[in-house]
């Protein structure tokens, strides 16, 4: 039998005992992890309790042939000629059995992942950036701390971009309905939203800085640190791998510069190409409001009202259920009211007889007098009368007259953000007397910065549910009452330190 035809590693996920199977391959991956690497068949029974050693033994030797195991002779255990020509064996992993296994492991792990939102790895990458900023400014930096950042940079990001998509998907799946029940929606709706909020604030704020971070490090700067990694990691490559040391660091050199291209774009936008930060920022967003769109719909379907899809679904159900054809009849014309024939169009002889004998609703439309359809109905298949076409009403003073209010309460309130915002932290009894509009909007901001302050924290950080305003609201200890003059009263309260920053504005001058 060739090599070819026999090596088969994946063949038992198939075959009649791949459970059994399955439990043997398994065994033989926790021995590997506990650097148990030759296992005989009664280490193998030990591990599985109930199983026939007979079996386990056959198993093995299938396994064997398929590729997974590698069987070498047993001779620690040989005390006489007859246990020299008796079959023992020490089974270990091949290496495609191995990889096989792991192949297998990621499987499992990425079809029951579900991701998450890591505002933690959003933190440890502005921290390695920081320290790789350091090292960028060293003249001979420590090669072995820049390889241990950059790899922990590197992969700390990757994992981010991963769990984000897992979690996005598992989201979007949730927002569907697919893979969740209504109760249970509804129960976890609320932390789910706040969940998102806080996620949404941290990447505006620490996405911010990495891209700060990002353009703080100069082009030569992290080529220098690069080509020093890859030099040191070129020593590792085994000969076969690469003709010459030079070009295996100009291969590991090519590898980097990919990667560290990646977390730039990840968090850096271009013309044209927004970050993938932003995106998700974005895509963060737009569940929020899909999220309470389904609330409403739940909320609808409970309350009673009419759902299209609900109903027809009811019906098709109603339908499968109806005992014989003419029920089945007689479902469908109540449902859809079909009747007789007798609300098309007619012609005037037709509709003087009727009005001398009128005809029963109830009559059967084979029992009923004949109907003189009209000849341009029976040649086109449409009937309309000619009369006046209705009157084209003119929208254009309503329409200028909404744009001319949208642009002014949109100016209005790019008047009170102006306002308000402030390039460093101001006490409250220095913002001086307000307008209607900016009161309005001071209010807001004031009241959801309190309802974020918690009574360990020394100051609170928070921003808008659309992410474009952070507010930093801070007391100040000993501080006296102050009162705020607006067009409708006055404003009293103790003073605090107040810092209200336009992320977007930010955003748009880091990426400039």
């Amino acid at each position: 039998m060739e090599e070819s035809a026999r090596f088969k590693p994946f063949s038992y996920l198939t075959a009649q005992n791949a459970d059994l199977y399955r439990c043997v391959m398994l065994a033989f991956v926790g021995a590997k992890r506990r650097f148990v690497v030759h296992l005989r068949t009664e280490d193998i029974a030990e591990a599985l309790p109930g199983e026939d050693l007979q079996a386990i033994a056959d198993a093995m030797k299938q396994l064997v042939l398929w590729g997974n195991l590698r069987a070498d002779p047993d001779t620690s255990r040989v005390t006489s000629v007859e246990d020299f020509h008796r079959a023992r064996f020490l089974y270990q992993l091949t290496q495609a059995g191995e990889a096989a296994e792991r192949s297998l492991a990621v499987f499992d792990e990425q079809l029951g992942r579900r991701g998450a939102l890591q505002a933690v790895a959003l933190r440890d990458i502005a921290d390695r950036l920081r320290t790789l900023q350091a090292l960028a400014g060293e003249s001979e930096p420590d090669v072995g701390r820049t390889g241990l950042v950059l790899r922990d940079l590197v992969g700390r990001c990757a994992d981010l971009a991963e769990n984000a998509q897992a979690f996005m998907g598992s989201l979007q799946r949730t927002i569907e309905l697919y893979e969740l029940e209504v109760e249970a929606f509804l129960a976890y709706k609320d932390r789910l939203i706040d969940y998102l909020e806080r996620f949404i604030k941290d990447l505006t704020g620490t996405g911010a800085e990495i891209a700060e971070l990002l353009g703080g490090i100069g082009e030569a700067d992290i080529e220098r640190l690069l080509r020093l990694v890859a030099e040191r990691d070129a020593e590792d490559v085994a000969p076969a791998a690469a003709a010459s040391r030079e070009e295996g660091a100009a291969a590991e050199l090519d590898g980097w510069r990919e990667r560290w291209l990646g977390l730039r774009q990840w968090f850096i936008s271009a013309p044209g190409h927004p970050s993938q930060a932003k995106l998700l920022r974005a895509s963060a967003l737009k569940a929020i409001p899909d999220l309470l769109g389904v609330v409403t719909m739940l909320n609808q379907r409970r309350a009673g009202r009419s759902d299209r899809n609900a109903d027809f679904q009811e019906l098709a159900v109603w339908f499968a259920q109806a005992p014989d054809e003419p029920a089945m009849h007689s479902l469908w014309q109540a449902s859809f009211g079909l009747n007789s024939a007798r609300h098309l169009t007619i012609d005037a002889d037709t509709a003087q007889a009727r009005e001398s004998s009128p005809v029963k609703p109830s009559t059967p439309w084979r029992e009923a007098p004949r109907l003189m359809i009209s000849p341009r109905l029976r040649r086109t298949g449409s009937y309309e009368r000619r009369g006046k076409p209705s009157r084209v009403i003119d929208r254009r003073r309503e329409r200028q007259f909404l744009a001319e209010r949208a642009a002014a309460e949109a100016e209005q309130t790019a008047a009170a953000r102006a306002r308000l915002v402030t390039e460093h932290p101001v006490r409250l009894s220095e913002l001086g007397e307000l307008d209607a509009d900016a009161f309005s909007l001071f209010l807001a901001l004031l009241g959801h910065a309190l309802s974020a302050r918690r009574p360990d924290e020394p100051q609170t950080r928070t921003a808008t549910g659309d992410g474009s305003l952070e507010i930093l609201l801070t007391p100040i200890t000993g501080a006296g009452w102050v009162e705020i003059r607006t067009e409708q009263g006055i404003f009293r309260g103790p003073d605090h330190l107040l810092h209200i920053v336009d992320l977007n504005s930010y955003t748009q001058r880091l990426v400039a």
